[in-house]
């Protein structure tokens, strides 16, 4: 082979991979790469301390090459990594289905694609598309608009909208759905049921919407469905890449892989091996998420791609293909970047949309006269319990009311326990003060929900807060903000203090 054919075939590989980076500026590696045909980059909340750095990082990959993709992994919700250090000031999808106002999520996420583009960043892997179907999921939740697929179709089409008019291509995850399961694809293969049927009732609805609204991409979850295809999973397979989504739902966009060192596929076929037969499959772009983040992996990547096409088992006019489509989505990213304005100061407070939107999504929930224990008659005591970690949402990203408590009610105390961690003590600290009790997914976790049956026994008149997927309503009075971000913890204590400048919360009396 010659010479000339065989750097071809490494620039094409390299215009497939969008790697991953550590550090706040780019490595000489990527820059080195840019120059060689790399098409793109995502970044994670380790490149990101503010905004004008953010836009001098995308500055610095644009003066190598100028139409390079640059994506991040921003969900506006609990998944964040724009504003990772202080958590979102944009509420997540859950909170925005709940408000049901598609003008409304077209609004946050415009406002979202606009801070964005400001910056640099031009594809955004999101929205959630997925359908929470299974309320033990524990890797989506409130990271989806809802369990009813035609809410989730309404709000993604208006994400996707909201967030390409600000200049941000938008790409719809994790297809076919990853609603019903109760496996994390980053830990282990998930398997979703159901027939074609109900597949096309269900979680291909919301796709189908996206593919309908513009969505620039689309990225593969890593899951086996076998009613599509019994032996591969999604992100690998022809059947459902190349004859459902682009054939049956006529997507013509890019294809973007799930992070691809993710063990539900790397597992079996290993980091390189799974890339080639992702490309094979009919994908256009590799993701390399937050575990091989060197410029080894994205060689070991470059070079098992090159030899694939040399021996036969990847054809070339199919990774051809896959860097024409990362070409096209790079030139309407320059199109769509071309009129976003010039950045205005940073709000302190972030997004004003964000807030105002997490406001409306504050319900409540109260018993008898129970609703008259709103507002709070004094500074409470704040016990948070903390679930096992979503490996999805960045360990750095804050969460909980009672910080935002205390700035509007000064002397507020709070402690925050684990599974294993007595409760007893904590309540005890309450006595003589208002008891505000704050949970993430009660339904979910077994420790959480006997701590808080304990503590509701012995102080009946504590304030449930649930800052997830609210399957469980407990307590004489409940306060469900679907979602654990910046925004929605501010709305909550707004609320609790007598604060709250929205419109008033739903109130409903339990059964």
């Amino acid at each position: 082979m010659s010479s000339a054919r065989t750097g071809n075939l490494a620039s094409l590989a390299a215009a497939v991979l969008q790697p991953g980076f550590v550090g706040t500026t780019p490595p000489p590696w990527v820059c080195r790469w840019l120059g060689d045909g790399l098409g793109g980059v995502v970044l994670f909340a380790r490149n990101i301390v503010t905004l004008d750095q953010v836009a001098a990082l995308t500055a610095t990959l644009r003066a190598e090459r100028p139409d390079v993709i640059v994506a991040i992994d921003e969900e506006a919700g609990d998944v964040t990594r724009i504003e990772s250090g202080r958590g979102s000031s944009r509420p997540g999808n859950f909170a925005l289905g709940v408000v049901d106002d598609p003008e409304l999520t077209s609004e946050v996420a415009r406002d979202l694609g606009r801070e964005l583009a400001s910056v640099g960043v031009t594809l955004d892997y999101a929205p959630s598309a997925d359908v929470n179907s299974n309320p033990n999921n524990p890797v989506i939740g409130v990271r989806a608009f809802g369990d009813d697929p035609a809410v989730v179709a309404r709000h993604t089409a208006a994400w996707v909208q909201g967030i390409q008019s600000g200049g941000v291509a938008a790409c719809a995850k994790h297809f076919p759905g990853h609603g019903d399961t109760r496996v994390d694809s980053h830990l282990a293969l998930p398997s979703i049921g159901g027939t074609r049927a109900q597949l096309d009732a269900a979680e291909l609805v919301p796709f189908r919407a996206a593919v309908a609204a513009g969505v620039q991409a689309v990225m593969t979850g890593h899951l086996l469905v076998p009613a599509l295809d019994p032996e591969l999973p999604a992100t690998l397979s022809s059947r459902i890449i190349g004859g459902l989504l682009r054939e049956e739902l006529g997507f013509t966009g890019l294809v973007v892989t799930d992070a691809i060192e993710m063990r539900a596929v790397s597992d079996r076929y290993g980091f390189a091996g799974a890339a080639v037969r992702a490309l094979a499959a009919g994908v256009d772009a590799v993701c390399v998420g937050g575990e091989r983040d060197d410029e080894e992996a994205a060689r070991e990547l470059r070079d098992a791609i090159v030899a694939a096409v040399v021996a036969g088992e990847l054809p070339e006019e199919r990774l051809a293909e896959a860097a024409e489509r990362v070409g096209r989505l790079a030139a309407w990213s320059v199109a769509a970047r071309a009129g976003v304005p010039t950045r205005p100061d940073a709000d302190q407070d972030g997004s004003p949309v964000g807030l105002a939107a997490a406001r409306r999504a504050v319900r409540v929930t109260a018993s008898g006269d129970a609703g008259t224990a709103l507002p709070l008659a004094a500074a409470p005591h704040v016990v948070e319990f903390a679930p096992p970690r979503n490996i999805a949402i960045g360990a750095e990203t804050p969460w909980g009311v009672a910080a935002p408590l205390a700035d509007l009610l000064p002397g507020t105390t709070a402690v925050r326990i684990g599974a294993g961690d007595p409760a007893t003590d904590s309540i005890a600290s309450a006595a003589g003060r208002p008891l505000v009790l704050v949970v993430r997914d009660l339904h979910r976790h077994d420790w959480m929900r006997a701590a808080v049956e304990q503590a509701l026994a012995a102080r009946p008149d504590g304030v449930v807060v649930e800052l997830g997927v609210p399957a469980l309503v407990t307590g004489r009075v409940h306060v469900a903000t679907h979602g654990a971000t910046r925004s929605s913890a501010r709305a909550a204590a707004e609320l609790l203090a007598g604060l709250e400048r929205a419109s008033a919360p739903l109130l409903a009396g339990l059964g």
